[in-house]
């Protein structure tokens, strides 16, 4: 592969990775937030792809098709069914993010500062070593905030597992353009927690329904008040 043409696809993997977290903070609809989760996958599997062709890592490329298995695939997945438990139980009103703490022009306005925060950071350490990964190091960590500011920001229980999967898939690509890839055992290792704890969530998610009736965040508050 070419330098140009590595250069060209690893800015549309990344671009593509940033813009899925930045639609998942637009969308309401639990559904597609999840088909964008999914995207995102594609694109963190890419990145990781990409650094390892162009290195002739097998490896790298290795742990690029599991990310993608498992973040495009499996967890999506297991997000779908929560969903249409969600919906056959309570109706259209649970499988939405009704009413999130931000609005969503406030949303992408400080998704938009977060970016520029990111770039603004990460400036000194591609300045060390501006190859394409490393200049693209910024798109990793504005995700990472992103996902932190749906994780927050956010009153339905699936969507804050969504966020709290941006935030995971930010780190992942900050480590991959940061070391150009890490070892296949020590990503193995993440991903089984992931979808350990997204197990968990989803556990948790569907005995709240079955308690109380709701996965908002705020309903669940005022019950304990």
């Amino acid at each position: 592969m070419s330098g140009g043409l590595y250069t060209q696809l690893l800015d549309l993997a990344c671009g593509a990775f940033l813009l899925a977290a930045v639609i998942v903070l637009w969308r309401r609809e639990l559904a597609a937030i999840v088909r964008v989760f999914a995207l995102q996958g594609v694109a963190l599997a890419a990145i990781a792809m990409l650094l390892g062709l162009h290195e002739e890592r097998w490896d790298l490329i290795a742990v690029g098709l599991g990310v993608g298995v498992l973040r495009a695939g499996v967890l999506p997945y297991l997000m779908r069914r929560a969903l249409a438990a969600l919906a056959a139980d309570r109706g259209s009103e649970e499988v939405r993010e009704t009413q999130p703490l931000v609005n969503v022009a406030a949303s992408l306005l400080t998704a938009a500062l977060l970016t520029l925060l990111a770039y603004a950071v990460a400036q000194p350490l591609t300045a060390l070593d501006p190859t394409p990964a490393t200049r693209a190091l910024p798109v990793g960590l504005a995700v990472v905030l992103i996902g932190f500011f749906v994780l927050v920001t956010r009153r339905r229980a699936l969507a804050q597992v969504v966020g709290f999967l941006l935030l995971d898939n930010g780190i992942t690509a900050t480590a991959f353009l940061a070391t150009s890839g890490v070892p296949l055992i020590v990503e193995l290792g993440v991903s089984f927690d992931v979808l350990l704890a997204v197990l968990v969530l989803q556990i948790l998610t569907t005995r709240m329904r079955e308690a109380f009736g709701t996965t908002d965040i705020d309903d669940l508050r005022e019950l304990h008040d």
